[in-house]
């Protein structure tokens, strides 16, 4: 996975923003993207509507493509959007983004058959510190939400935001939880997160706007081995208790 320098850009685009689930007005066709011009090499495409995993899939096909165009120096994947960067600025940028939007709209539907990973999980406790306001916003109890959040099976989207960091996809919209307003200044390596519709582990230790309803001492990337990140796009992992601490 190509990671490029993100400091330049505006924002984190590999993550969607909290969906707002809302729908397009009547004759707004809700297949179009939004395409966006980030500096003078690059174009973002984000995929319109929900955080849906059949836009993933998509996103994914469209980066087989785009990625072999003339003059792209990579293509980066995020979560339902597609960076394009160019080796230099586009001569025609509106003909380049008409090229962009109709490649997006003969992209099929890309399967992927990753690997599936169980991921040991220490729920509660002091590593999960924000269980307790999950359970409150949720009107669940730890238990339940515990049960909800291993229950599922999450689909790997993209890799970003830290090396070996895998967006998940599959969050049961019961245990939606909104990022924290004030981050946490020191979250631990290995903490299992919720943020909006998204799960997460936290790869490195430090700042994290996500909410810890657990710990895993799974290593997620290490630089000694052929390939560092243990994850990769297509993935599936399964969270299994191996204690939990209430």
């Amino acid at each position: 996975m190509n990671v490029i320098d993100s400091k330049s850009l505006e924002r984190d685009w590999r993550e969607k923003p909290v969906p707002t689930f809302s729908h397009p007005a009547p004759g707004v066709s809700s297949d179009e993207p939004k395409i966006s011009s980030i500096g003078a090499r690059a174009l973002l495409l984000e995929a319109p509507g929900e955080f849906d995993l059949r836009w993933q899939r998509r996103i994914w096909a469209l980066a087989d493509e785009v990625e072999h165009w003339p003059d792209v120096e990579e293509a980066v994947l995020g979560v339902t959007n597609l960076l394009l960067v160019f080796t230099a600025p586009p001569r025609d940028l509106d003909a380049m983004k008409a090229a962009y939007a109709a490649a997006w709209r003969r992209a099929p539907e890309k399967a992927v058959s990753g690997r599936v990973h169980e991921v040991p999980v220490i729920y509660g406790g002091e590593l999960g510190s924000d269980l307790a306001r999950v359970c409150e916003y949720s009107g669940l109890s730890a238990e339940e939400v515990i049960a909800i959040h291993h229950g599922a099976i999450y689909t790997v989207c993209a890799i970003g935001s830290s090396p070996g960091f895998g967006y998940l996809h599959g969050l049961d919209p019961r245990i939606f939880m909104p990022r924290k307003t004030v981050p946490s200044l020191r979250m631990l390596k290995g903490t299992v997160t919720i943020g909006g519709m998204q799960a997460g582990i936290s790869v490195t230790t430090g700042p994290n706007g996500w909410n810890a309803i657990g710990w895993s001492g799974l290593e997620m990337f290490d630089l000694t081995q052929p390939t560092p990140c243990l994850f990769a796009p297509g993935d599936q992992i399964r969270f299994t208790p191996e204690r939990i601490e209430l």
